[in-house]
């Protein structure tokens, strides 16, 4: 996973044709680490996404513009558009993930 730090690098990754996925996280955030646990062999598997990583707090700007409330998210950018959102209540297991992905494909 590629990490975004600068709203630069941002912009030209979601205005990009190919399908990128990003996560919010911040280091002080246990479930981002939960995450990180698991996040790998998913990575692989949905590898049809190019998948990047945002610290919220290098990038709050962006966090807000995009209604990151809470952390970690899943956010799927293709064309400047965003395609669906994983909000962070909804992102605590693999399985709650891997779902997630199977229904926006």
């Amino acid at each position: 996973m590629k990490s975004i730090t600068t709203v630069e690098e941002f912009n030209k990754v979601i205005n990009s044709d190919d399908k990128s996925l990003i996560k919010f996280q911040a280091g002080w955030c246990p479930d981002c680490t939960r995450m990180d646990m698991f996040i790998d062999p998913i990575v692989k598997d949905y590898d049809m996404y190019t998948w990047y990583d945002v610290d919220r707090d290098v990038l709050p700007e962006i966090a807000e513009k995009y209604e990151v409330m809470g952390i970690p998210s899943l956010l799927i950018f293709q064309n400047g558009e965003k395609k669906a959102h994983l909000h962070s209540a909804n992102a605590k297991t693999p399985d709650q993930v891997t779902d997630f992905l199977e229904t926006v494909k």
